[in-house]
């Protein structure tokens, strides 16, 4: 924050629209100067560039053949299937399969392990066949046991340059054959390989495993079969990349892909001095464009500074009447969020006046809770400080009240003192005994209780659960208690009463204290004062029962009345 503080002092203090003007000027002028900056190092930086790209054209290209290469394979494994195979129908085979691929130009030979051809889609069926023209990719692909793709070669049949791709025949079916070869016409592969994108001047080839041309296009392209030059390829190391090389007196850059799985590579290669032409072209118009942007974009710029000067102004005064205290009306701008801005600010006036009175009515909402609960750590406190106990044991005693008393202060903290359900109420003071808590059972239809109840509830739980524990069914493993509430049938006043119950069971032999104690005081003549009813304790010698009769008013918050959690919202 500070550092910021600092840099705002080196701006002086101006209007809206000069910083808009200024602001234009320092997004353009740097990428003018950084334009002249590549101008001085564009030689090198775009020679850079260029090498990247090439290498990416080459990589496109040697995938475009990849999937050409792979989706032949596919195609193999897929005929190597066929049930003519298995039966050895070769003519049924050599049929299908003729027209199925005639439209792609693609061309299926059979062939045993010399090399003699068994079927031929090149011909019909019937036709006499010799030996395959290139035994060698045969050999490898038999040797090796695997699928394989020859470099290119002049085919007998075709007439023409080829390449095969040879996949070996299953032993089950090798009765049909040792091998099943995919040609395809060399010329066939210039669908895959384009020049478009490539500088002006600029070649694509395909190179086999033996340095010779597969196929090419552009303006130096090379013919089908026709060798690479070897010292330029003896460069070409790696997956792929990029190298220089001069010919004549003009230099080239090569760059090349290793077509992946396979022994071929793709080229792209073209002078550099062609390639470099465009971007130079490219260059002189951007800085003269650049100027051109920056002069009308400070145009912009100003003449958007002078229509932002109203409405900033005119919600400025709303501000600064709102300052005052005034409920104020929002304004009317041809800016639309400058509109939000307004009725934000109007919504605020409004919301103000309101929240002043929320205000005042929450803190004396709080002012009297806080009473309440001062008042009843007191009467506490004056209890217990009656009773013949020593320091320790009064310590003690406050401790475990006002730890209950806290339980339920928190409960109802988190509801913002809008109440919390009966149920909800027991089971948090009788969590403080995690090891009885689960032999308590609660019966009666959940409601939510008004803050006072709950804190004087929570009081007369944590007694009852105390002297349980000590005393009572909870001091030992097989007892329990039940806790239950009810409505009761109304009185003459018209008004509905509940009926609340803690009745123990399997505990020890109750016995009636021969002295009354804080506990007592509190189950009885607090809770009958604090929820205006009546309580009896009955000690039955199977458990205590206490019971509670007392208006339902007294407990259950009313759906009218005003509270913390809805002030709040």
């Amino acid at each position: 924050m500070r550092g910021m503080v600092r840099i705002s002092r080196f701006f002086p203090t101006a209007p809206i629209g000069a910083y808009l003007v200024a602001l234009a000027a320092g997004v353009a002028l740097p990428l003018l100067i950084f334009v002249g900056y590549l101008m001085m190092e564009l030689e090198a930086n775009e020679r850079e560039i260029l090498a990247s790209e090439t290498a990416e054209d080459a990589q496109l290209v040697a995938r475009s053949i990849d999937r050409e290469l792979q989706d032949m394979a596919t195609t193999l494994r897929l005929l190597i299937t066929s049930p003519e195979l298995e039966t050895g129908d070769l003519r049924a085979f050599h049929n299908r399969t003729q027209n199925s691929l005639r439209s792609d130009s693609l061309y299926i030979l059979v062939v045993n392990a010399d090399g003699q051809q068994r079927l031929n889609t090149r011909v019909e069926f019937d036709a006499p066949l010799g030996k395959i023209s290139n035994m060698p990719a045969l050999q490898s692909a038999m040797n090796n046991g695997v699928t394989e793709v020859s470099n290119v070669f002049f085919g007998a049949t075709s007439g023409k340059h080829v390449f095969n791709i040879t996949m070996p025949l299953p032993k089950e079916i090798s009765y049909s054959g040792a091998a099943m070869i995919m040609t395809q016409n060399a010329e066939d592969l210039q669908k895959l390989v384009s020049t478009e994108g490539l500088p002006v001047g600029w070649s694509v080839a395909i190179v086999d495993g033996a340095g010779k041309v597969v196929t090419s296009l552009g303006a130096h392209a090379l013919s089908s079969g026709t060798a690479f030059p070897s010292d330029t390829l003896k460069l070409m190391t790696g997956f792929k990349g990029t190298i220089e090389d001069v010919d004549g007196h003009r230099r080239q850059m090569y760059g090349y892909a290793q077509i992946t799985g396979w022994t071929w590579k793709a080229i792209v290669w073209g002078p550099i001095d062609a390639a470099q032409a465009s971007i130079l072209t490219t260059w002189r118009q951007l800085i003269a464009g650049g100027a051109i942007f920056l002069a009308v974009g400070m145009l912009i710029a100003w003449l958007v500074g002078r229509q932002l000067r109203i409405p900033i102004r005119q919600i400025a005064e709303m501000a600064e009447r709102i300052g005052k205290g005034e409920i104020v009306s929002p304004v009317e701008t041809k800016i639309r969020e400058a509109n939000q801005v307004a009725v934000a600010l109007s919504n605020a006036s409004f919301d103000r006046s309101e929240a002043e009175d929320r205000i005042h009515l929450i803190l004396h909402e709080l002012v009297h809770r806080t009473k309440n609960i001062l008042t009843l750590i007191q009467a506490m406190m004056r209890q217990l400080a009656r009773q013949d106990t020593t320091m320790e044991e009064f310590q003690k005693a406050i401790s475990t009240r006002l730890q209950g008393l806290g339980k339920s202060i928190e409960a109802l903290a988190k509801e913002q003192w809008a109440g919390v359900s009966i149920r909800r109420v027991i089971e948090i003071h009788m969590s403080t005994f995690a090891d009885a808590a689960d032999r308590v059972e609660l019966q009666g239809a959940d409601f939510i209780l008004k803050a006072e109840a709950v804190q004087n509830l929570g009081l007369i739980l944590h007694e009852l659960a105390t002297n349980s524990v000590k005393y009572g069914a909870l001091s030992v493993p097989q007892g329990k208690v039940l806790i239950a509430w009810k409505d009761l049938a109304e009185e003459d006043d018209g008004e509905s009463r509940l009926e609340l119950v803690w009745e123990e069971r399997n505990g020890p032999a109750v016995h009636e204290p021969s002295r009354t104690g804080f506990g007592t005081t509190i189950i009885k003549r607090h809770a009958a004062a604090a929820f205006a009813g009546r309580v009896e304790v009955d000690f039955r010698k199977e458990g205590l029962c206490w019971t509670l009769n007392a208006p339902r008013s007294a407990f259950q918050r009313g759906e009218g009345a005003e509270n913390l959690k809805d002030i709040a919202i």
